[in-house]
């Protein structure tokens, strides 16, 4: 299983999300560029994949858009579908993986927002991923995604830790309204290019000691920027542009926001 699988991640994620972006934010504008996109290119639809709890699908469904969503996450699709719910929306939100879903129609716009893409392991599964959301597309269909490519500093220094080795990210209040500490730990597979981690959760009590724990794995493959090129080649898509950050932003940062059209 993978960290958003669980559904105790699920009914906190926007939690502590919240807290993790509040001072630097790596997607800072990254619903705007998506309505942007939506705006210009949904005219038949929008498929919101990997749509998490939400973020994305529930801000073009309140812009007055055509957008479903799916994720892998049986417990996000609770999560985003309760949210929508409670706005008075009522979207087709269904469990899926992005390798072989399967829908009732066709869209002119895919989105896999953030980083969802890179829980994709494999080139295989990479692969089989675009040719499955090509499928989905209508002509000229447009997909973006995200990804970052491996860093030689970053590289060097999780190539040392093991998924033991546990750096404090943040506190903050669970659904619950209990205080909670995050933790995670990396280390890096070169040969995969597989980031393999694990978040540990720490619940405390009034007295800030620990009474419960829970450990949830996580893995992400980075991707180069090159080896992007070719994929997409590959898998039948147009490279129409590539940015640094969601502010479109060309610099070359290592993190790369892809707009691909289907060929």
């Amino acid at each position: 299983m993978d960290l958003h699988d669980y559904r105790d991640v699920a009914e906190n994620y926007d939690a502590y999300l919240d807290v993790m972006y509040r001072e630097h934010d790596n997607y800072e504008g990254f619903r705007e560029f998506y309505l942007d996109l939506a705006r210009r290119f949904g005219g038949t639809g929008t498929i919101d994949i990997a749509c998490g709890t939400g973020a994305v699908l529930l801000y073009l469904l309140q812009a007055g858009l055509d957008a479903e969503g799916t994720d892998i996450s049986e417990a996000m699709c609770d999560v985003a579908r309760r949210k929508a719910a409670a706005m008075g929306l009522h979207p087709r939100i269904f469990p899926a993986n992005m390798t072989d879903f399967h829908s009732n129609r066709k869209y002119s716009l895919a989105i896999i927002a953030r980083s969802g893409f890179m829980h994709l392991l494999t080139p295989e599964d990479q692969r089989k991923a675009l040719m499955n959301i090509r499928s989905c597309l209508t002509d000229g269909g447009i997909l973006t995604l995200n990804t970052f490519a491996p860093h030689p500093v970053f590289q060097a220094q999780q190539m040392k830790t093991s998924t033991d080795d546990y750096t404090f990210r943040l506190e903050y209040t669970n659904s619950e309204g209990q205080r909670e500490k995050i933790y995670n730990a990396i280390t890096y597979d070169p040969a995969t290019q597989i980031m393999h981690g694990n978040w540990k959760f720490e619940t405390l009590g009034p007295d800030g000691q620990i009474v419960a724990e829970r450990v949830r794995p996580l893995k992400m493959r980075q991707t180069y920027r090159q080896e992007m090129l070719y994929l997409t080649e590959l898998c039948g898509y147009q490279v129409l542009d590539i940015f640094g950050d969601y502010r479109g932003s060309r610099e070359d940062t290592g993190r790369y926001v892809w707009v691909l059209k289907k060929q």
